[in-house]
């Protein structure tokens, strides 16, 4: 359970945090596409998470600060392949809510049900080298830098760089 945080299922009723979050080029940054220029690709994201819920490849879920249940980020599991024990771990917070801490709050309930009630043994992250904050939140969380892949990705003409980082259950200790 996260003290300050609920992490929810994302509903209609959450298109406008959506959009508010992934339309913000500074939160977008280090993405591996760009902002969302338009507000009906939150209706298609949505689509896409509750299509992936099914599929079981994706379980992405809103954070919310407790008491206020407004959508202010996300974070998710996906590519999950069971077969593996394996997943990828994706988050994004609204830039208002930077530097509380919040992201290593929710990844920390999103890791204990990974590793806990879905019984994964490895997640894994993709993160641009130039995010120092995000790589602080996962090296916090016990992740460990595990190769550089120059030039991965090409978003809005410009090269990005690629850190993967992983975490394995048998090295998850839990809240800190």
């Amino acid at each position: 359970m996260a003290p300050r945080l609920q992490l929810r299922w994302i509903e209609a009723r959450d298109l406008d945090g959506l959009y508010a979050v992934f339309s913000d080029p500074d939160v977008m940054r280090y993405w591996s596409h760009v902002a969302w220029p338009h507000r009906d690709e939150a209706a298609i994201y949505l689509e896409s998470i509750h299509r992936g819920f099914e599929q079981g490849d994706l379980f992405q879920w809103g954070i919310a600060l407790r008491g206020d249940d407004r959508l202010i980020g996300t974070t998710t599991l996906y590519a999950i392949d069971h077969a593996q024990g394996r997943a990828e771990l994706g988050f994004a917070l609204a830039r208002d809510h930077w530097g509380r801490r919040y992201a290593r709050e929710a990844l920390t309930v999103l890791l204990d049900h990974a590793f806990g009630g879905l019984g994964l043994r490895r997640i894994e992250a993709d993160v641009d080298p130039r995010n120092q904050g995000s790589l602080n939140t996962l090296e916090a969380l016990g992740f460990r830098r595990e190769g550089y892949l120059r030039q991965r990705w090409r978003v809005a003409g410009e090269l990005q760089d690629s850190v993967l980082m992983g975490l394995l259950a048998s090295e998850w200790a839990g809240p800190a």
